[in-house]
């Protein structure tokens, strides 16, 4: 045991302290990349990865030349297949990586005045619209930016209001149908079309408008605010994320919170920021589990929806 002990405290006397940050960065890094794919369809994907391996692994080793070859052109196309098949996973992680912040959005970059009147605005037309029960998909553009998006519409660039709000989802309108985008504090399009999230985790229950307020938060750092045309339930995405019954008092917190607390902080650091965020989105999804069941005749979306 005592030479255990030897051999241990000889080889800490090589460790450096560059050696424990390469280890722990590396380790943070694997635990991202293990998280990221937990929330996308590459998880139910590498477990089919690994049993090829194996079995790749045990045809070699038992010298079954036939199946071995088969395996090794299979894993060899796989691997151009992957890229093709989850691109839009990709380039979610890469625009990630990209950011400079977390939440360092165009909107955070504005003045605490214009931040308040914006999120006014969109409480009040929240509000009137899960009164009335009148459908609702509003995304709120951050750091990625969503031309593509805003070219499937009508570009607006008008400012927000409760009044054109209103306008742009009242039934029978042309644009109602569709997707509102902002940018900063601007109305910027509407009429959008956004992608549907592709996940299979989500309830049966949840119509066309949920799936494309998810699936926008999932292909970009967007805010997504979904009211339901059928329950006017208020709900909200992020990063992949949907948290449903909330009330208008919770979403302007919320927005006030994602926003307004970093022009206050522009200067902290991506380990702040990630705590930040992570610590309000933790809350939210507590929120919904603690939210009362609702039966199931009230939870249907429309087809439409």
């Amino acid at each position: 045991m005592a030479e255990f002990f030897a051999n241990v405290a000889a080889t800490l006397k090589f460790i450096k302290v560059t050696d424990v940050i390469d280890v722990l960065i590396v380790a943070f890094l694997a635990y991202k990349v293990i998280g990221f794919i937990r929330t996308t369809r590459a998880a139910q994907l590498i477990k089919g990865v690994v049993f090829l391996l194996v079995v790749t692994y045990l045809s070699d080793l038992f010298h079954l030349y036939t199946l071995n070859w088969v395996l090794e052109g299979i894993l060899t196309l796989g691997a151009v297949a992957l890229i093709i098949v989850f691109q839009p996973e990709l380039r979610r992680g890469l625009e990630y990586i990209g950011r400079s912040r977390l939440l360092n959005g165009k909107l955070a970059k504005a003045d605490k005045s214009s931040v308040k009147q914006l999120v006014t605005a969109l409480v009040r037309a929240v509000d009137h619209f899960s009164s009335h029960k009148i459908g609702a998909l509003i995304v709120l553009e951050r750091e990625t930016m969503l031309d593509d998006i805003a070219e499937t519409g009508t570009v607006v660039d008008a400012a927000v209001s409760e009044e054109i709000l209103g306008n742009i989802f009242y039934e029978g309108a042309p644009l109602h149908d569709g997707a509102v985008s902002l940018r900063r504090q601007r109305l910027y399009a509407a009429g959008c079309v956004l992608p549907l999230t592709q996940s299979t985790r989500l309830s049966k229950d949840l119509g066309t408008r949920h799936r494309a307020g998810i699936g926008i938060t999932e292909n970009s750092d967007a805010v997504a605010i979904i009211v339901s045309e059928e329950t006017g339930i208020i709900s909200m995405a992020v990063d992949g994320r949907l948290t449903r019954f909330l009330d208008v008092r919770t979403v302007e917190k919320t927005l006030l919170n994602l926003y307004l607390d970093e022009t206050n902080n522009e200067e902290l650091s991506f380990w702040e920021n990630f705590k930040h965020i992570s610590g309000r989105m933790q809350k939210l999804v507590a929120k919904e589990k603690e939210a009362p069941a609702v039966p199931a005749a009230e939870e249907q979306e429309a087809d439409h929806e």
